[in-house]
């Protein structure tokens, strides 16, 4: 499939074939990749692009060459291009889910153009690393991938300065919807594998020297961003505020899933058939009390962990929103003793399969006495 997506305020006309989108510029431009194929500052690029890695749906990345710049290379003569007049990225996010989002305030324009999915990849800096080696990862691929234009002219600084806010918005997008890292206990910043390019009117009158959160630029470039990331993450793969609507989510990244506390559940309890305990769960997790108690549970872990809490403070807090969810599902349960993860996981775990086997036992029964009344 091939179609012209859209004509950018510049003049750039950007287009969607060969699995890739791909920007062509009308003019000269100054341009700033984080990419290892051709990344870093250039003024001489003729195009710059997005490209779907994939073989095929649900199949893994291909590599057309033993190094990725080689790889990309390739990608570039595929796309009738010349591989040293552009930069590009690679994903295996689908390029018909990509997003565009544009502001403008007066002259000046922002545009991004984003592709993303962060649910096998998703990380927080600062997580332990994968690999240590002084050349690039051959089989790595770009998970949130953004282009970002801007139609003004700026000073080589102002266009890294752009690349900072460009970043501060995207962890913003992904920290507003509370998805945690799949390599540690913290909430995802990104993935290990982002990749960005900027793009700047090297022709245009409008010029600009600062990209900073108190300048227009900076607004503009933060609420593109985190809107188009926000929309790409739904488009890829469904993660937006409804889905992350729920207890085990939010859980998930302290060892908390289903599995686990349906082991728990069947060796203090026998009413249930595995499947019969998810459904429940899967209903349980989504109900507001359970969801909104649970987020408050949750944040004082990490606060705790960050410092800003005590362990008594943390400790007499996490307690009281326990007794909140005993009260409201009227059950028992331990305590936390102290607020490390292991204490009130356990704890948690513990109310939540109460609440579940007091409500199935009280079906059981009102079942039981229908049965007995006739």
């Amino acid at each position: 499939m091939s179609k012209k997506l859209c004509t950018l305020s510049t003049g750039d006309t950007v287009y969607l074939y060969d699995k890739s989108i791909v920007a062509f510029f009308n003019g000269n431009r100054k341009v700033l990749s984080t990419s290892i194929y051709n990344g870093g500052y250039h003024e001489n690029f003729i195009a710059v692009y997005n490209h779907d890695a994939k073989q095929g749906a649900g199949m893994p990345c291909e590599m057309l060459a033993d190094s990725y710049i080689e790889h990309m290379k390739l990608i570039s003569k595929r796309l009738s291009l010349e591989p040293e007049k552009v930069s590009g990225m690679g994903t295996a996010a689908s390029m018909e889910n990509a997003v565009i989002e544009g502001m403008t305030y007066k002259e000046l324009t922002v545009t991004a153009i984003v592709t993303g999915g962060i649910e096998t990849n998703g990380g927080r800096v600062g997580d332990h690393a994968d690999y240590y080696r002084p050349v690039e990862k051959p089989d790595q691929f770009g998970t949130i991938n953004i282009l970002l234009f801007l139609d003004s002219d700026m000073p080589p600084g102002t266009l890294t300065r752009a690349l900072v806010t460009c970043t501060e918005a995207k962890t913003a997008a992904i920290q507003e919807l509370l998805f945690g890292s799949n390599y540690s206990m913290g909430l995802a910043t990104g993935s290990g594998t982002d990749q960005t390019i900027i793009i700047a009117n090297s022709d245009s009158g409008l010029y600009l020297e600062d990209a900073g959160k108190h300048s227009k630029l900076g607004e503009l470039i933060g609420k593109v961003i985190i809107k188009a990331v926000k929309k790409a993450l739904d488009k890829q793969s469904g993660l937006n505020p409804a889905r992350q609507h729920d207890a085990l989510r939010r859980l998930k990244r302290f060892g908390v899933t289903p599995a686990r506390l349906w082991e728990k559940y069947s060796s203090h309890f026998n009413n249930l058939l595995k499947p019969q305990f998810l459904l429940c769960a899967e209903d349980l997790a989504q109900q507001d009390n359970m969801l909104v108690y649970t987020s408050l549970y949750v944040h004082i872990l990490d606060q705790y962990f960050w410092q800003l809490l005590k362990e008594k403070e943390a400790t007499a807090a996490a307690n009281e929103i326990l007794n909140i969810l005993k009260q409201n599902y009227t059950v028992t349960a331990v305590d936390v003793k102290k607020p490390d993860v292991q204490n009130m996981v356990e704890a948690w775990c513990e109310i939540f399969n109460a609440i579940i086997y007091k409500n199935t036992a009280m079906e059981e029964d009102t079942v039981a006495n229908k049965k007995t009344s006739l």
